[in-house]
């Protein structure tokens, strides 16, 4: 049986330190983006989601994967090809879980985001920072 401590490692916890932060990030730009400016929920999540990719890209570079990559343009390519991928699941579930679910949508946004950040750390950790 695994231990937790065995689980639970320096960079799972800075990840998920950052995860929060960005989710956070995300959240409150959605939030300012439907609720005050009054943008349509897709087109706020778009931009909501832009915002925390360049936060968390930034993030999970310097303080979670300390990459000493010199090709930061790859790098960054290769996240945003992964964030791109979980930006378009989280759009897709965000309209799932609002038109066809009929769900609030802030409360669906914190539950996507949190699958959105485990499927994140699997793509960072397998293919951008390994």
């Amino acid at each position: 049986m695994f231990k937790l401590k065995e689980l639970v490692t320096k960079e799972i916890i800075l990840y998920l330190v950052f995860g929060v932060l960005t989710t956070l990030v995300n959240i409150f730009s959605y939030f300012v983006l439907v609720k005050i400016f009054s943008f349509n929920y897709l087109i706020g999540n778009i931009i909501a989601w832009l915002i925390s990719v360049i936060f968390a890209y930034m993030t999970n570079r310097k303080w979670v994967f300390d990459s000493k990559n010199i090709s930061i343009p790859l790098e960054f390519s290769l996240f945003l090809g992964g964030r791109l991928f979980s930006g378009i699941l989280d759009s897709g579930l965000m309209y799932l879980a609002i038109d066809l679910l009929s769900l609030n949508d802030m409360f669906s946004k914190v539950i996507i985001n949190i699958i959105v950040v485990i499927i994140n750390y699997l793509f960072s950790k397998i293919i951008v920072f390994k």
